[in-house]
């Protein structure tokens, strides 16, 4: 890399500016300041820019915020003052192509045992919320009702989407541009299941299709999971026999598979779905009290068949085993988590068809009272810790022994609903009050 340690004067907006192409250079090719290097790195002349007169470049912006950008590519650390509005500062920084450098010194590489509450954001509605999930890019989109709110990662409200009274079953991120919206269909309506929505607009972009006997079928789509490969998965409710999960180019749009539901077993009726890139399979779980029992599965598309399964129909039964809220497969360690509603963790054999649950009972030694309206708790699984919420806490565990570490609490709002992670922040969802928390982590001190 032939950076050279060349001085280059700028002046924006008035006000001049001397730094050196090394600090330029820190602002990554896909910079403003980026096109300012040749393919080897090295800092063109003046001449061969057309916005340069001598050795002075104008701009013209805004001088305050670009003297606290240039300070973040000098130091990797944002001080922002206080006569410059954060609004103010993310346009300026758009505009140069930092917007992920302002990202990364804002909150740090996510570690759950370091997080720390940063803000709480209200919803539009009291209580009754039913997913949150978080965008590659730091935003999240919140499901209430019919509607689905989206948020920037400066949090900042796009144009809610509304689903004309379809109750929204599930939320995904395809990219940060697009989510996918599964819902319930109307009867008499002929409408239902999913569509891929803009995210910044609410604009429908494409409506996804289940097709059965050759005929276009409505149907209820419930819950997403997407594949590296472009594929997206949902499980699917028809009138007729379109029980099972539906298949979908997420380039094209259009219906690639359909594996229906095996007689005995449940799979249209999925809470959860979990693609596997390892083992190139989906987990499918229909979980109490959605039905009566629970049904935990592998699906393998290449061989159409399950290619593992549990349920404890067949199972050694116990009251909590029949009590299994959620699930997530881990698949370092070839089993599948569970959790109970005392927040009691389980571990399945991936390795063995049908096995038993093996519980680890930490909750039960947990004080404190029960709230009066106590969600269902939820689990996540992200870069060697396993999350489980309970009540209005998400406790973090650390692998390889799932040991308890920490727990993150905040008692406005009730109860925790549901939790996600991305764009390294956690975002939980509570019931009562339908506000959300942001908890990031907080970036590692320069040395």
């Amino acid at each position: 890399m032939g950076i050279q340690r060349d001085r280059v004067k700028f002046n924006v907006g008035g006000r001049i500016f001397e730094t050196t192409s090394t600090t330029l250079a820190n602002a990554g090719r896909n910079s403003m300041f980026g096109a300012m290097f040749d393919g080897d790195w090295n800092f063109q002349s003046e001449t061969e820019n057309s916005g340069g007169t001598g050795t002075e470049y104008f701009i013209d912006r805004n001088p305050d915020c670009f003297s606290v950008l240039l300070d973040l590519l000098r130091t990797q650390e944002l001080h922002l003052p206080p006569n410059i509005p954060e609004k103010l500062l993310y346009r300026e920084a758009s505009f140069y192509g930092l917007l992920d450098h302002v990202r990364s010194a804002k909150w740090g590489q996510f570690n759950g045992n370091r997080l720390r509450l940063s803000r709480s954001v209200a919803g539009q509605a009291p209580g009754d919320g039913t997913a949150i999930r978080a965008g590659p890019d730091g935003g999240c989109c919140v499901a209430h009702g019919s509607m689905v709110h989206v948020y920037d990662w400066m949090l900042e409200e796009h144009p809610p989407i509304s689903l004309d009274f379809q109750r929204v079953n599930d939320v995904g991120w395809v990219d940060s541009e697009n989510v996918v919206i599964s819902v319930c269909e109307r009867l008499g309506r002929g409408n239902g299941g999913m569509g891929l929505f803009s995210s910044s607009s609410g604009e429908l972009r494409h409506r996804f299709q289940v097709n059965h006997d050759n005929q276009i079928k409505s149907f209820t789509a419930g819950a997403l999971s997407f594949s590296q490969d472009y594929k997206i998965f949902s499980s699917c409710r028809g009138r007729s026999n379109e029980y099972g999960i539906g298949v979908w180019d997420q380039v094209s749009g259009k219906q690639v598979d359909f594996f229906y539901e095996p007689p005995g077993w449940s799979l249209g009726d999925a809470d959860k779905l979990q693609w596997l890139n390892g083992n190139n399979c989906l987990l499918v779980a229909t979980l109490f009290p959605r039905k009566d029992n629970c049904y935990i599965s592998l699906v393998d598309f290449r061989e159409r068949k399950m290619v593992w399964n549990w349920s404890d129909i067949s199972a050694a039964i116990t009251v909590d085993e029949k009590r299994v809220r959620d699930a997530i497969a881990m698949e370092e360690s070839n089993s599948v988590c569970v959790v109970n509603e005392f927040e009691d963790l389980g571990f399945i054999d991936l390795r063995v068809n049908g096995g038993s649950v093996r519980w680890s009972s930490r909750s039960r030694l947990m004080k404190g009272k029960m709230p009066d309206e106590p969600c269902y708790p939820k689990l996540a699984l992200h870069e060697g810790q396993l999350f489980s919420s309970m009540n209005d806490c998400i406790s973090v565990f650390c692998a390889p022994d799932w040991v308890l570490t920490s727990r993150l609490r905040r008692s406005y709002g009730g109860s925790i609903c549901d939790f996600s992670i991305g764009g390294d922040r956690l975002f939980a969802l509570h019931s009562e009050e339908n506000v959300f928390d942001i908890w990031e982590t907080p970036p590692p001190p320069i040395i």
